[in-house]
């Protein structure tokens, strides 16, 4: 299996820090260029309360956009739809609500159309509003894997990781490549601690599509949060993945990682055949002291020594 090509590992030290800080997996969107959705350590933007649409409206983007809008009494709905398309995209999602819901009121397809008023209202956290909607989808489609996948993601950020679990199953019987199903999947696993399974999804999605696990990857993603020790836990076995594959910089990569989430790598890598091979190697013990250094409190005399066990780093908030 060709596994993908990450940035180098260990470039720097706030590098590290950057993508430690990013959570991981995902959320298939309905549309292609959409806005898409990251979890990452609240900021004080994510504190502050979101503007309002009367706010919105005041912004010079707003009034370059409403030179442009259709006429919903006389436009066709495959019009209205790409309009809300636009308006979600360029982060007016209570305007693209709208737009779908006239496409609705003109003969649009209702299928597609609720499932992206329901990635909206997800993108505004209204976390029920867009389960409901994607219920109504799987309801008159049951064969609809987006929205299949969507409801899993509704079900995972709810905290009902064996009802995500469930729903991406669904999903994927539905449509087996499409990547970020078995992405999500492996999320959902990773939760109920099934870490086989968790592996043997990300392999899979690996395999589907090599950049899956890239923040900057194609759009439509969104991000499920995991907590500290899953995410270490998810990076560790990404690690495995690249060893078995003689990816040694990947692989090194995916230890920092790791080691920065709380987890003592080099004793989990003992019990492993194919990492154990690299558990005193000279760039591990450089990427634990590192992952030392940036632990808050740290002083670089304190984080100089590689301790037996790393402390655990305090959990990110769900921004969700």
């Amino acid at each position: 299996m060709r596994l993908p090509f990450p940035n180098p590992p260990l470039a720097t030290r706030t590098h590290l820090a950057r993508m430690l800080a990013l959570t991981v997996f995902c959320l298939a969107a309905a549309v292609v260029g959409c806005p898409r959705i990251a979890a990452q350590p609240p900021t004080a933007a994510d504190v502050a309360p979101p503007p309002t649409r009367e706010e919105l409206h005041q912004t010079p983007q707003w009034a370059e956009v409403e030179r442009h809008l259709p006429n919903p009494a006389t436009a066709t709905p495959q019009a209205l739809e790409q309009q809300g398309d636009i308006l979600r995209a360029r982060r007016f999602p209570e305007d693209a609500m709208d737009y779908y819901r006239h496409a609705l009121d003109r003969g649009g397809k209702p299928a597609p159309l609720m499932n992206k008023i329901g990635l909206a209202e997800l993108e505004m956290k209204n976390i029920q509003l867009a389960r409901t909607y994607f219920q109504r989808v799987v309801k008159i489609d049951r064969k609809n894997a987006e929205a299949w996948n969507n409801l899993g993601a509704v079900e995972f950020l709810d905290g009902a990781a064996g009802r995500a679990a469930s729903d991406y199953k669904k999903a994927i019987k539905l449509d087996k490549k499409q990547a970020v199903f078995h992405a999500n999947l492996a999320t959902a696993n990773f939760q109920l601690k099934d870490y086989g399974g968790a592996r043997k999804e990300m392999a899979t999605a690996l395999q589907l599509d090599p950049a899956i696990f890239d923040m900057q990857g194609s759009g439509g993603i969104a991000v499920h949060v995991l907590s500290a020790e899953e995410r270490a836990r998810f990076s560790f076995e990404m690690a495995k993945l690249y060893a078995r594959s003689k990816l040694e910089d990947q692989m090194l990569h995916s230890l920092a990682m790791a080691c920065e989430a709380g987890m003592d790598v080099q004793k989990e890598m003992h019990h492993d055949p194919e990492l154990g091979k690299y558990e005193n190697d000279p760039r591990v013990v450089v990427l634990v002291r590192n992952a030392q250094m940036l632990k808050p409190g740290k002083s670089s005399r304190a984080s100089a020594a590689v301790p037996a066990n790393l402390e655990n780093p305090p959990q990110p908030s769900n921004p969700m």
